[in-house]
């Protein structure tokens, strides 16, 4: 069945825009290009909570702030960060936020090492990506676009990864409305016929 994105979806999608901006604020460089941020987090917890389509319009909108605002990691933003060396990650940000709410829409399962798994799955796209973003903008080849920007973050976002299963696991359970577990803004109730007499 069609799902229809209600305002309360928009809104909704429009929060984790917010949430993976203020994500961006921590960003602690590592090593090389590519900072270490709070971003994944939300780009995962939006594919388990909003299902696919307004977990991939949340970081499309993400994406669209970020041209006039300064809402990309350290605070960059406009053309120039999002075909930076970096945008890769930004525009991975999108098919990795599709890709968990197509997976997590295959279930109905809340088990937190299910939602980890499939919140895992969705840094693949984040990485390949990246990478080969970063390997083309810097003249590198893969493996060391690899090695400096995919590599020294596997555990943290991995450790992200579970964080964003338990929390989505968290919210299943609370009287939230929320899209991926089943809930869409709740119609009213139908008004029954009136009749004479």
């Amino acid at each position: 069945m069609r799902t229809v994105i209600t305002t309360h979806g928009l809104v909704l999608a429009a929060l984790f825009a917010a949430l993976t901006a203020l994500g961006a604020l921590v960003s602690i460089p590592i090593y090389g290009q590519v900072p270490f941020t709070l971003q994944v987090l939300f780009v995962l917890m939006a594919g388990l909570v909003l299902g696919p389509r307004l977990a991939g319009l949340s970081m499309i909108a993400y994406l669209a702030v970020g041209l006039v605002a300064p809402v990309y990691a350290g605070g960059a933003s406009g053309l120039g960060a999002l075909l930076g060396p970096t945008g890769g990650y930004l525009w991975g940000f999108v098919v990795g936020a599709l890709l968990v709410g197509g997976l997590r829409a295959t279930t109905r399962s809340a088990r937190p090492v299910v939602l980890a798994a499939i919140a895992a799955a969705g840094l693949v796209p984040i990485y390949a990506v990246g990478a080969v973003w970063l390997a083309w903008q810097m003249d590198w080849s893969v493996v060391k676009a690899l090695q400096l920007g995919v590599v020294p973050f596997v555990a943290w976002d991995a450790a992200k990864a579970v964080v964003a299963g338990l929390v989505a696991v968290a919210l299943a359970r609370s009287p939230l409305v929320l899209p991926a577990f089943g809930g869409a803004t709740p119609n009213p109730s139908p008004t029954p016929p009136s009749g004479e007499g």
